[in-house]
């Protein structure tokens, strides 16, 4: 079974899968979609857990710096309540903190172009995140 990784913004969701057996985390893509429209990235990741053996999504939980939940929070916990609800899965709200940052070195350290990056950073965000996550287990 695999672990889904995802890391949800206002526009994109960067999608980052497990291996089978949960060492590793892939980068799936870059899902764009209406700002806001979020029912988009619900019907995304349902179509994807409807190809693969998903056993748990593990979604990015952007707490403040000082620990606090703002807005993008609240928002990542009504998205994770509609999945559990719509997509009958469990999910995991992971704190993403410095994630973005951490995904940008390593693409900077890849000798990517800042036009290539920007393509591909929030699924690069996803894939740190999940990595994180199946590290700690």
């Amino acid at each position: 079974m695999k672990i889904l990784g995802l890391d949800l913004g206002s526009k994109t969701l960067g999608i980052a899968m497990s291996d089978p057996l949960g060492y590793t985390a892939q980068g799936i893509e870059t899902f764009t979609f209406h700002e806001n429209d979020y029912n988009l990235a619900i019907n995304r990741v349902k179509e994807i857990i409807e190809k693969n053996p998903i056993k748990k999504v593990v979604l990015g939980y952007p707490k403040n710096m000082n620990g606090t939940i703002g807005e993008r929070a609240k928002i990542c916990e009504v998205f994770a309540e509609t999945m559990r609800k719509e997509l009958n899965v469990e999910v995991v709200l992971w704190d993403e903190r410095m994630t973005t940052m951490e995904a940008e070195k390593i693409l900077i350290d890849a000798n990517m172009s800042r036009q290539k990056r920007k393509k591909v950073i929030d699924k690069m965000a996803a894939v740190v995140l999940l990595q994180s996550y199946l590290n700690s287990n």
